[in-house]
């Protein structure tokens, strides 16, 4: 099996990288313009969180998908915390 690690240092606190994570309108706008993904289900805007799904509609390899996601557990990091994302 193939692994593939891609790692990234981001100078922000860990609370405000688990707040982008989980945005669904952040994430809407940084997917590649060809896959035409959207949010058309669940929470479909803002912050998901604890036990909701959000699904997402996009094209994958030429083929029109809906991929459905659910918090199925939520541990918010403590707010100023000194870690570093």
């Amino acid at each position: 099996m193939i692994q593939v690690v891609t790692e990234i240092t981001i100078d922000a606190p860990i609370e405000r990288c688990f707040d982008a994570a989980r945005d669904i309108d952040l994430h809407t706008q940084t997917v590649w313009e060809h896959t035409r993904e959207q949010a058309v289900s669940g929470v479909t805007a803002g912050l998901i969180g604890d036990g909701d799904t959000v699904t997402f509609e996009a094209t994958h390899f030429g083929v029109r998908q809906r991929l459905t996601s659910q918090i199925a557990e939520y541990e918010r990091p403590p707010i100023g915390l000194l870690t570093r994302c």
